[in-house]
């Protein structure tokens, strides 16, 4: 079971992302009905640890195995969508995966859930130009922290 909790106006999700760069790319992805990008994760589950659970989604989103290499935000989101008020408390991390699984291409793919989710590598120097949510990712993500760092981002 997800840690999200639903009221009729609001919704509130503990959410998990992971940030990873190839070549100078980074992988995003977006619902196929949605124009907006995001950094590929999802909920985190009871009593699932928030390491753990990037490492599921990422096996059930892509079928890939992932190695966390460490924590680089935690974001206070705020956000519409569909109507209604999100709070969501995000943990971004830089992750690794095996030389060979998912390979830098221009073109964007299925994950292995269907054509539910479209993944596509981005050039991390033209984030600007990218529907990309949270928006202080499009910048950031040119400059990974040294530490875990804090954000609250409200629209």
């Amino acid at each position: 079971m997800d840690v999200v909790f639903q009221t009729e106006k609001a919704v509130f999700n503990y959410h998990v992302a992971g940030i990873l760069i190839k070549n100078g790319y980074v992988l995003l992805h977006k619902d196929v009905n949605d124009k907006n990008w995001a950094l590929p994760g999802g909920r985190v589950e009871i009593t699932e640890e928030s390491q753990s659970s990037i490492k599921r989604e990422f096996r059930e989103e892509l079928g890939i195995d992932i190695k966390v290499v460490r924590l680089l935000w935690v974001v206070e989101n705020f956000f519409e969508y569909d109507g209604r008020s999100f709070h969501e408390i995000g943990f971004y991390y830089n992750i690794l995966s095996d030389e060979n699984s998912l390979l830098v291409d221009k073109e964007s793919f299925y994950g292995v859930e269907g054509e539910r989710l479209i993944f596509k590598w981005m050039p991390i120097e033209k984030l600007e130009e990218v529907a990309l949510y949270p928006e202080f990712l499009r910048t950031a993500l040119n400059n990974l922290p040294k530490n875990p760092e804090h954000f609250v981002e409200k629209k």
